[in-house]
């Protein structure tokens, strides 16, 4: 999961979101993260880092059409953010909605544009394989980047 609250969230949203992305990082479970930045993106429904990460626990715990609410809120909010379409592109393979090419496309232009961004976001991909062992649509989208 690769995000940050942006600089005009609030102390507390900020505190409540670095509290959350320490969880994770320490190995807790998507599902008892939720509720969490469920809180977040209520408190700082403009901040798309929350959306981000909100979209991607979905992802996780099998949530698909929640994530694809949460993540197309992500990229309405950041449009250049490659985590939020990578999430975007996972949600809608997983629900069958058209247009993942186009996601696709500018998260390969970013990774090409800013290599730092890429090995941030082959982390995230590697780090979702390990929580979701068999994640056919990761395996896609992975093929594709790469490809």
């Amino acid at each position: 999961m690769t995000a940050s609250p942006s600089a005009s969230s609030s102390p507390a949203t900020s505190s409540a979101f670095d509290d959350a992305i320490s969880r994770y990082n320490g190995g807790a479970a998507a599902a008892e993260l939720i509720p969490a930045f469920e809180a977040i993106t209520q408190q700082s429904p403009g901040q798309s880092a929350g959306w981000t990460c909100l979209a991607w626990l979905q992802l996780l715990d099998g949530r698909p059409l929640e994530a694809l609410r949460s993540a197309r809120t992500a990229v309405k909010l950041n449009p250049q953010d490659p985590q939020a379409r990578i999430n975007l592109s996972l949600a809608m393979l997983e629900t069958g909605a058209k247009g993942v090419r186009e996601h696709i496309e500018l998260v390969q232009r970013v990774m090409v544009m800013a290599p730092e961004l890429a090995s941030e976001l082959q982390g995230s991909m590697e780090d979702g394989r390990a929580r979701r062992p068999g994640w056919t649509a990761m395996d896609k989208i992975q093929a594709w980047l790469h490809g």
